[in-house]
């Protein structure tokens, strides 16, 4: 193997571990936000806060790495899908983390009892979803899985019941005004992140090519 190509090999390496660690922060974190929402712990938006201002400083880290990589390579087919991926995942990622972080963000709001049982198991169900979503839209950039599409998008109809049952939940009149307005937030924070992850499989489907017969 000739010398440029095994450092552009090297190079590529080191962008896939970025990405990587990317999505596992994502997946760490958003439970967490769901614990800090319900729970209303300071401490876990604290530690979120740390984690935003690391991935802060590794997401343009890694755009200047691919778009370096891009201009210096020309690289072309597999290569090139790959870099475009990364250009067009790693956004993706950090804004979905500053979702995480307006959840968690909310927990500073509301108390706990302000939240009708039904509500709360709601809120719940939407955190468990999206977790368990970010956490394939993970496995599925890591194995390349092109067949994750079709399963998140079945999540994500799933998200957007219980974001209308929350919804409806909170609309009853047995939620005072400033929590309701809160909680509408957050359950749009929860469907956003689900439509995140099912792009990021979406990119999946498009990094690894055309589907062979």
């Amino acid at each position: 193997m000739a010398e440029p190509r095994r450092e552009f090999e090297k190079q590529l390496e080191v962008i896939e571990g970025k990405v990587i660690e990317l999505f596992a922060m994502m997946a760490e974190d958003l439970p967490k936000a769901t614990e800090a929402l319900l729970s209303g712990t300071p401490d876990i938006l604290e530690q979120l806060a740390v984690r935003e201002r690391a991935i802060d400083a590794l997401y343009p880290e890694l755009e200047e790495l691919a778009s370096r990589e891009i201009l210096l390579q020309a690289p072309v087919a597999s290569d090139l899908r790959y870099l475009l991926t990364v250009l067009r995942v790693a956004p993706e990622i950090e804004r979905s983390h500053d979702l995480i972080m307006q959840i968690a963000s909310r927990a500073g709001h509301i108390i706990s009892p302000d939240l009708s049982p039904r509500a709360s198991g709601l809120v719940r169900l939407m955190g468990d979803l999206a977790t368990g979503m970010w956490r394939r839209a993970t496995d599925a950039w890591y194995q390349r899985d092109r067949g994750a599409t079709d399963e998140l998008r079945k999540s994500d109809e799933d998200m957007d019941e219980l974001h209308a049952s929350l919804v409806a939940e909170l609309a009853s009149g047995q939620t005072r005004i400033p929590v309701v307005m809160e909680m509408t937030l957050a359950g749009h924070a929860y469907e956003r992140l689900g439509a995140h992850a099912v792009n990021i499989c979406r990119r999946v489907t498009y990094l690894t090519g055309p589907a062979q017969d």
